[in-house]
C-alpha cells in the first residue's frame, strides 16, 4: 500500500443497494488491512469548513496571556485550550510541537438522558469561533454515525447498532496549531507516532502536508492528494471492540523540510467517542478458537482515563 483508499460516502447514504453493499465491503477491507480511508461526498459544507479554519487561526493568533485564560490543565484538557508541548505520544517523552483547543459535546435540546460533561469554554473575544466549532462538531458527528453504520453492517451487526451508543457521546473536536519551528526541534516532531483512543477519527483537511500512516511493511506513507475528502481512521476503542479485526493504525505528523520550518500548520480532527458507560468488551462475533479474546472487559470511560494518563494529559 502506497496510498490510502478513497471511497464515496454518497454510495452508502444515497446509492443503490449494490452501491451500498460495495461501500460496506470496500470500507471493511480497508479497515481490516490499513485502518485509514479518504471519504468524498461526506456532507460537510466547504463554506462551513473554511469559516472554521479562519476562526481557528484567529484564536491561535491571540496573545498567549489571552489563550491561557481558557486553559483546562486541571480538567485534563477536555475542554478549551492546551498549551504548546503539553501533550506527548504514548511511550515518548518529548512534547509534541503543537497547541490545541477542544470543543466537546453539545447537549442542549436533548430528548434523552445524557451524561454529565464539562461545559464548553466560550471565547468572548471571538464569538464566531464558538459558532463555527459547534457547526462542524454537529456535522462531523452526523457523518461519523453514517460511517459507523457501514462498519456495523460489515461486522454483521444491525445497521443502527452504534447509533444510541455514540449519540451524545463523549466526542471531541480538536483544533490544532503547529507553530513555525524556530530552532532545532531535536527529537520532537509535530505529533509523535500514535494510535487514536476513540472509535473513529474524522479529519477535515489540513493546511499543510505532514500526516503519515505506517503500513504493514513498516513503511511511512504520506497522506496526500485528498482535497475535498475527509480522512477517517479506526481508533483503539474500535480495534478493542472488534478484537483486532479492525486495525487502529499508527500515524504521525512529521516536521516539514527545513526550508518550510517557518510555515505553521493547522488541523482539525473529530474524535468520535461513545457515551462513557458504553462497554468495550470484545464482540462475540469477533472472537473464536483461532482468534481468542485479547482484551479485558472495560467501559469507554475506564479506557479513556487509562489512555489520557499515558499521553500526559492527566496524572
Amino acid at each position: 500500500m502506497q496510498s490510502i483508499p478513497k471511497l464515496d460516502l454518497s454510495h452508502f447514504t444515497h446509492g443503490s443497494a449494490s452501491q451500498k453493499q460495495a461501500f460496506v465491503n470496500d470500507l471493511g477491507y480497508a479497515y481490516e488491512h490499513i485502518g485509514f480511508v479518504a471519504i468524498r461526498n461526506h456532507g460537510i459544507p466547504q463554506a462551513v469548513l473554511t469559516k472554521l479554519y479562519l476562526e481557528v487561526k484567529n484564536f491561535f493568533d491571540l496573545p498567549e496571556s489571552v489563550k491561557m485564560q481558557y486553559d483546562d490543565s486541571l480538567g485534563g484538557g477536555q475542554r478549551g485550550y492546551t498549551g504548546f508541548g503539553k501533550e506527548h505520544a504514548k511511550n515518548r517523552n518529548a512534547g509534541d510541537l503543537k497547541e490545541f483547543w477542544h470543543f466537546g459535546q453539545y447537549t442542549d435540546g436533548a430528548t434523552v438522558e445524557v451524561p454529565s460533561y464539562p461545559a464548553n469554554k466560550l471565547v468572548s473575544e471571538l464569538p464566531e469561533f464558538n459558532h463555527a466549532g459547534e457547526a462542524i462538531y454537529k456535522a462531523l458527528e452526523d457523518t461519523g454515525i453514517q460511517m459507523l453504520r457501514a462498519i456495523a453492517l460489515h461486522l454483521g451487526l444491525d445497521e443502527l447498532y452504534f447509533d444510541a451508543k455514540v449519540r451524545f457521546g463523549n466526542s471531541i473536536l480538536r483544533a490544532i496549531h503547529y507553530p513555525p519551528i524556530t530552532g532545532d526541534p531535536k527529537d520532537a516532531i509535530r505529533a509523535g507516532e500514535h494510535e487514536d483512543i476513540n472509535l473513529i477519527t474524522l479529519l477535515v483537511g489540513a493546511s499543510a502536508d505532514g500526516l503519515e500512516v505506517l503500513n504493514k511493511n513498516g513503511e511511512w506513507i504520506g497522506v496526500t492528494e485528498v482535497e475535498d475528502h475527509i480522512v477517517v481512521n479506526v481508533g483503539d476503542m474500535l480495534q478493542r471492540l472488534t478484537n483486532d479485526q479492525l486495525k487502529s493504525t499508527t500515524h504521525r505528523v512529521v516536521n516539514p523540510p527545513r526550508e518550510l520550518w517557518g510555515m505553521p500548520r493547522y488541523s482539525i480532527p473529530f474524535f468520535l467517542h461513545p457515551r462513557p458507560e458504553v462497554r468495550l468488551d470484545c464482540l462475540p462475533q469477533c472472537t473464536s478458537e483461532d482468534n481468542p479474546k485479547k482484551y479485558d472487559d472495560c467501559s469507554a470511560m475506564e479506557f479513556l482515563i487509562q489512555r489520557l494518563r499515558e499521553i500526559g494529559l492527566i496524572k
